[in-house]
């Protein structure tokens, strides 16, 4: 027996439940009320139970499912928040429950009930019902609810075209989702496929009837067009005709619309440069019938398929290819052969399977998982398993129920326990007379089902007690034995404490999935009634997604999310004291895409990539298989790589072609998914119809458009007039999907346009006729004017425009369209008001527009009031505030706007001057009236613009000089179809609130902006300047928090708005941040003392500030030897990177801390100390004076103390890789050399007793010069080198013999005091008069010698001949005079190119010649 491979598997998953229905609201509290005032209706048979209620109506905007809804605000307890259907059927009330009088085959023959009514069976019965569970559509024109007889019959003119907008809407969301979500493997591979279904490359709508709906309406998004006011635009757009048969902008709008925001290019190019992508190939009937495709699974039934056991079974499977496929079941991991059960049958071109019952049979015989194959020579596509069972209802198993005696104040539980069916009923108690049970904070029932009892009070027995269970599928209801209570009274009831009845004890555990719902319990007794109360610890509940339901003793958090984990506790509370009982929340999570494979399509000898991403709690798996087979046991594939979750494709060929499946799964979910491969070779076509004309206004900018497809990618150049080079750059501009712009249109640019696209294998081409017209103007303007009442008034308007366009001129009056009523007369270019009163005055606009463009000018008109005494005796009378408008009337019903006329109440001797119209919904904020539009006085009937789907109803107030009127009654009530969401939500930002996360948020739109229902909200973000994938999330709120992200980056953020009929325009692009952190320490750090009264202090900006920087912090505080002195800070400006300091004394040293500040404050710091005072001894003991003369290699280190004779010290050197080392000196020995170091390498230095370690030198840091490298030829082969050294050697030699000769005669050298003796100009170190000097008996001559590359320069030297001879380095003869070399100091330059180091005596000259 063939046997398929077990795939799209759960393990140990149990199986979860269909969740609720949009829209569906769940019942009253109190039981079933809407049942019990009908049982007793006179004209009801004996035994038998009419169910009706007029609150009940359907809800399923698109689901035709005859059933009926609770009423607002219903609920059931035990089952809050899952949908429950009342149907209207006949039930049969019997001891045990209720059930059907017919069985479900003898009512299917009258159940075929049009889709708007309501079936006399209901929900569960015939083929009218099967085909509502199947999913059937109600008609849009009366997609939203019953509408009354009268708005039936003045709807009746507009409801097909409102079902066709409503389908065109539908149908272009769904058009456009995958393309919007598409990557390929290379970024130019979507110029035809992604770029050019999904983000403006179209053409006018007329013109392309083969194209898909969301091709067309994105024209207008990525055209980028001529600049002109938007309130010119908007006028325009309400006068302009449109085409014949065509609900889109014809290619005139498009020419007077605002340029796109650089957002739109931005998605264009994202749109191009993405990686792997789910492309549909293009709608044309050529194409799609030309090219061959893998198989594709369009429908299937849900995972945990329930049916009902009355009707026959319907397992949907269906699926899309070229060729068409077909079609195989596995049922149980094993071939299911249909064609020997005569029960089942596959519908034809489908895989869809039925199973008959007509003939008998028992439905649970095909309980099982089944899967479905879908297979075409390309490859095979396989449907998730889904697992059939069959709804069942037990009855309650027979029991007798005692009295229940109670005490009087004390807790009671009614147990239910109702017998378990599938899926499980929904629970109410009723008493046996079927009377509800009235529910408050003392007696509610549990989510379990259960009825508790707070406290027994003797009212209490008034009544029974029973259970009720209904069953969702076969619509009976089961109801329990009543309890009865018999309450034993006490002369008084005792006040007590409040215990917990539900949960037991002080603390329990819950563990729920991700995007479920949270339902946390806390039922408690006590006297009096306790209050319950929840929190959580360490944080707030979410206010976004939490609700208090069963009167604040259940919490419900919906859409769980990974946050939401923690401990909630519930505190039940009265007079005598509280108790609190602790919920620990685990969050678990079935596994969700992060990145789904989508179907990628290839040219050959492409490369490409399969991504397989998902997450969940604990971590999925992945196991990836190809036509249904584990990829392991497929055959090698030597261009296919698998690396984890991803498969990489490279130099696809036409057999590589397939179909893969990725399989996600944890313990509590898994994810299956299909991803065909295909390889097309298919030579260039164009996809727009030939010889398009654009007209344009002179001076705008333009784009022509020429979609095409090919594979490979085809090359797309431009020509115009049929000559010349290709078009592009100065006033053209190519974009990368082969759009032509024209920056500014000019006469010349009117002609003919080619566009070539050439691949491979061929080369097609199409043309397009461009015409500039000249703009509209108004070159005669109304002027603003002064007339006294009663007078004429003409306002000028005179137009010059293209004569091929048609004008239309129009006046608004105060920014709205003027009325012209019989005292006005509007001419070509004129206006003229006959007998002016004060209402006519105002602004007044002229609007002169055509197809293209329009143009404004606008006056203002002043009435001056008259005069005279007034002679007609209603003048004197008194003047009041008017009545109210009456008999309002809708009229003239369509998708998007109704007029609204009324009769005008008594002006009560003032006129009326304005007309304010309100409208009211009741989806959004029931009750609240919004002004809707304002219109003169003159008038008593206007066409109002409507938004889709909102419920309108109107009222209209009168305005007069007094006051205004009460509103008029509310007129009947109008509903609108709904559309997709036309805007965004505004004022998008994000802000960090924590150093890794980012807190996304938005101003959430109104009801008149959703346009449908289930508004909600596509939130997308990536880092910016990276090329990394959108990660998105779907809010139904106005924030959306994003965690795990980097200190301080920027972030790439969109919000786009969506709704059940579509997704909103593409969204701006907004620049946020995640969130700050603590910034590093300030670089370079430098502390001068350039003398004894001032401090200069420098650095540099931190490297990592970690956010915006607010300022710098420093803190100094002056020391001398353990003397602190009071600590000083200073705040400066985040561009502040100096300060001077003013010494209080010349004596005490200073301790510097420096650190950089951002919002989240102060960071890491830095600290330095100021100098000792130059040239001084400190009075303490310490160690001053610190030099280093380093080299590449090693350093020469001396310094100065005031320790005793004696003293050994320890000199600590650390490196830039932290690490340390000491060198041990004896006393009086320097300097001191360290060789062991790195050449350009910074070290850190200090010097301290090593006796006493506390008196220690301040750090100081210096760094070793780079090591010389030799890339040139060796200098010392040269000749002249040679010659030039020898001469330079012969004159030392002579120079050391007359020295020997002066010396060997007693010659001494002069040493010059430095106190006594002052330094001539001519010596360099005049300013600190300190010198070097050599001992002929000490060599080497460490003190005095340079660095080998003479980089670095003697920094300091010892001050007097005193300092000398106590050092005991210095000799002097018996005379007192010093022998040896006392020279000045010299800088030496910077050696360059190939020099040695210069030698520091004449004897080291001769030995570097050797």
């Amino acid at each position: 027996m063939h046997r398929e491979p077990d795939v799209g598997f759960d393990p140990g998953s149990p199986g979860s439940r269909p969740g609720p229905k949009a829209g569906a609201k769940p019942l009253r509290h109190a039981g079933i009320p809407e049942i019990s005032p009908f049982l007793n209706h006179p004209a009801r048979p004996a035994g038998i139970a009419t169910f009706f209620h007029p609150q009940f109506r359907t809800q399923h905007f698109f689901n035709q499912q005859t059933s009926l809804e609770s009423p607002p605000g219903a609920r059931v307890p035990g089952n809050a928040g899952s949908p429950t259907h009342f149907c209207l059927r006949e039930v049969t009330v019997t001891a045990r429950g209720f059930s059907p009088p017919l069985r479900g085959r003898e009512q299917r023959a009258s159940s075929g009930s049009s889709p708007g009514s309501v079936s006399a069976r209901g929900g569960g019965g015939g083929a009218g019902a099967r085909a509502r569970r199947a999913g059937a559509r109600r008609p849009p024109g009366d997609a939203h609810g019953p509408v009354s007889a009268l708005m039936r019959r003045r709807a009746a003119s507009g409801a097909a075209g409102a079902a066709g907008a409503a389908a065109a809407a539908a149908a272009a969301a769904a058009d456009g989702t995958d393309c919007a979500r598409g990557r390929s493997p290379r970024p130019r591979r979507l110029i035809d496929l992604c770029a050019l279904w999904d983000t403006g490359v179209s053409f006018p709508a007329a013109g392309w009837k083969r194209a898909s709906g969301i091709a067309r309406r994105r024209l207008n998004e990525a055209e980028t067009l001529s600049s002109v006011q938007e309130a010119q635009l908007e006028q325009l757009e309400a006068a302009r005709p449109r085409r014949p048969g065509s609900g889109e902008r014809g290619p005139v709008l498009r020419m007077a619309r605002q340029p796109p925001p650089p957002s739109v290019h931005a998605a264009i190019l994202l749109c191009l440069l993405s990686l792997s992508g789910a492309i549909e190939i293009p709608m044309d009937p050529s194409i799609q019938n030309e090219l061959s495709q893998p198989p594709t699974i369009t429908k299937q039934s849900v995972k945990d398929h329930i049916v009902d056991p009355r009707d026959n079974i319907l397992i949907e499977c269906e699926a899309k290819g070229n060729p068409a496929p077909s079609f195989h079941w596995t049922r149980n991991s094993r071939f299911f052969n249909i064609a020997k059960d005569p029960r089942v049958s596959m519908r034809r071109k489908s895989g869809t399977l039925v199973i008959d019952f007509r003939s008998g049979g028992r439905p649970e015989e095909y309980e099982g998982e089944y899967q479905c194959f879908a297979r075409n020579k390309f490859g095979t596509a396989l449907s998730n398993r889904i697992r059939l069972q069959v709804s069942k209802s037990p009855l309650w198993p027979k029991e007798n129920l005692d009295p229940v005696v109670v005490q009087e104040g004390a807790p009671l539980t009614l147990q239910c326990n109702p017998p378990p069916g599938l899926p499980s009923p929904v629970i109410f108690w009723m008493s046996s007379s079927m009377e509800p049970i009235t529910q408050d904070k003392r007696v509610s029932q549990g989510h379990n089902g259960d009825l508790y009892f707070s406290n027994v009070m003797l009212q209490d027995m008034q009544t029974d007690y029973s259970c009720n269970a209904r069953f969702h599928f076969t619509h009976t209801i089961q109801q329990k034995n009543a309890f009865t209570l018999k309450v034993l009274t006490t002369r008084g009831v005792a006040e007590r404490t409040p215990s917990f009845m539900y949960p037991q004890g002080t603390a329990s555990s819950q563990m729920v999935l991700r995007g479920t719902d949270l339902l946390l319990e806390c039922i408690a007794s006590g006297v009096p009634t306790p209050d319950i109360a929840w929190y959580k610890k360490g944080g707030d509940l979410p206010s976004d997604k939490a609700k208090f339901e069963n009167f604040n003793k259940a919490l419900r958090i919906t859409n769980v999310s990974e946050e939401d984990s923690g401990e909630y506790f519930c505190l039940a509370s009265n007079k005598m004291g509280s108790i609190r009982h602790t919920i620990s929340v685990r969050v678990k999570a079935a596994p969700y895409w992060l990145d789904e494979p989508k179907n990628l399509i290839l040219a050959p000898g492409e490369d490409g990539r399969l991504v397989c991403r998902a997450n969940g709690n604990p971590k999925p798996t992945v196991q990836w298989m190809v036509n249904g087979e584990p990829l392991q046991s497929a055959p090698p594939n030597p261009n296919r790589e698998v690396a984890g979750d991803t498969i990489i494709f490279r130099d696809t060929q036409i057999s590589s072609r397939a179909v893969y499946q990725c399989n996600t799964s944890n313990e509590h979910g898994y994810l299956l998914a299909n991803a065909f491969v295909s390889v097309l070779d298919v030579p260039p076509r164009m996809l727009s119809p030939r010889n398009q004309l654009i007209r344009v206004i002179l001076y705008n900018r333009t784009r022509l458009d020429c979609p095409f497809f090919g594979s490979p990618i085809p090359t797309l150049r431009w020509f115009k007039n049929g000559q010349g080079s290709n078009l592009d750059g100065g006033n053209y501009h190519v974009y990368e999907n082969g759009s032509l712009e024209i920056k500014m249109i000019r006469k010349e640019d009117q002609g003919i346009y080619t566009c070539v696209a050439t691949n491979i294998l061929g080369k097609a081409e199409n043309q397009v006729r461009l015409e500039v017209k000249d703009p509209t103007r108004i070159y005669r303007m109304p002027e603003d004017q002064v007339a006294k009442r009663g007078t004429t008034v003409q306002l000028e308007c005179r137009v010059k425009h293209d004569p091929s366009l048609k004008l239309t001129v129009s006046w608004l009056k105060d920014d709205e369209p003027l009325y012209i009523g019989n005292r006005m007369k509007k001419e070509d270019d004129s206006l003229t008001i006959f007998g002016v009163a004060e209402r006519d005055q105002g602004s007044y606009t002229c609007v002169a527009s055509t197809e293209l463009d329009q143009d404004l000018a606008k006056a203002y008109l002043t009435v001056l009031a008259d005069q005279a005494t007034p002679t007609n005796r209603l003048a004197a009378l008194p003047k009041g505030r008017p009545d109210r408008p009456r008999d309002l009337e809708l009229t003239d019903l369509a998708e998007r706007s109704v007029r609204l006329t009324w009769i005008p109440g008594d002006d009560n001797n003032s006129p009326i001057t304005d007309y304010v119209v309100q409208f009211e919904e009741d989806q959004f904020q029931p009750g609240v009236w919004h002004d809707h539009s304002k219109f003169p006085g003159s008038v008593n009937s206007a066409i109002l613009q409507l938004s889709p789907y909102v419920n309108y109803q109107f009222r209209v107030i009168a305005i007069n000089e007094v006051g205004s009127s009460h509103p008029s009654l509310p007129s009947e009530r109008y509903r609108t179809s709904g559309a997709p969401p036309e805007s965004n939500p505004a004022d998008v930002k994000g802000e960090g609130t924590r150093k890794n996360n980012m807190e996304i948020t938005w101003t959430p739109m109104n009801a008149t902006s959703a346009f449908g229902p289930n508004l909600r909200y596509i939130v997308k973000w990536r880092r910016r300047e990276t090329r990394e994938t959108w990660n998105n999330a779907t809010v139904w709120g106005s924030r959306y928090v994003v965690g795990q992200t980097p200190v301080y980056v920027p972030y790439e953020i969109r919000v786009q708005a969506e709704n059940d009929f579509g997704k909103g325009p593409e969204p701006d692009t907004v620049i946020g941040y995640s969130g700050e952190d603590l910034p590093s320490a300030p670089r370079r750090f430098r502390v001068r003392q350039p003398n004894l009264e001032t401090i200069n202090l420098e650095w540099d900006h931190p490297e990592h500030p970690n956010g915006i920087l607010i300022g710098y912090t420093l803190k100094y505080v002056a020391f001398n030897g353990t003397k602190l002195g009071k600590q000083i800070v200073e705040n400066f400006s985040p561009n502040q990177t100096k300060f001077t300091m003013q010494r209080a004394d010349p004596v005490s040293r200073y301790r510097f801390t420096l650190s950089a500040r951002t919002q989240v404050g102060s960071g890491e710091a830095v600290t330095e100390e100021s100098p000792a005072p130059p040239n001084e001894a400190p009075d303490r003991q310490s160690i001053w004076n610190v030099t280093v003369l380093p080299n590449s290699k090693w350093a020469n280190i001396t310094w100065r103390h005031n320790l005793g004779p004696g003293t050994a010290f320890v000199v600590e050197y650390i490196d830039s890789n932290h690490t340390k080392k000491t060198v041990p000196v004896k006393s009086q020995v320097q300097p001191v050399q360290l060789t062991d170091l790195y050449p350009g390498m910074t070290y850190t230095l200090r010097v301290y007793s090593r006796d006493k370690e506390g008196i220690s030198s301040t750090v100081i840091t210096f760094m070793t010069s780079t090591a010389y490298t030799n890339n040139q030829a060796d200098i010392a082969t040269q000749g002249w080198f040679i010659g030039l050294m020898c001469a330079i050697a012969l004159l030392v030699l002579i120079l050391l013999i007359v020295c020997f000769i002066k010396r060997s005669r007693g010659g001494k050298y002069p040493v010059r005091e430095k106190k006594d003796v002052p330094l001539g100009p001519e010596d360099p170190k005049e300013e600190d008069g300190s010198f070097d000097y050599s001992d002929e008996d000490n060599k080497p001559l460490q003190g005095s010698q340079t660095s080998l590359d003479g980089t670095i320069k003697q920094q300091e030297s010892d001050d007097s001949l005193v300092d000398y001879g106590e050092g005991g380095e210095g000799q002097f003869n018996e005379d007192g005079s010093f022998i040896g070399q006392y020279t000045v100091k010299k800088d030496k330059e910077e050696t360059e190119g190939n020099e040695s180091s210069e030698a520091t005596s004449p004897v080291n000259a001769i030995y570097s010649l050797a």
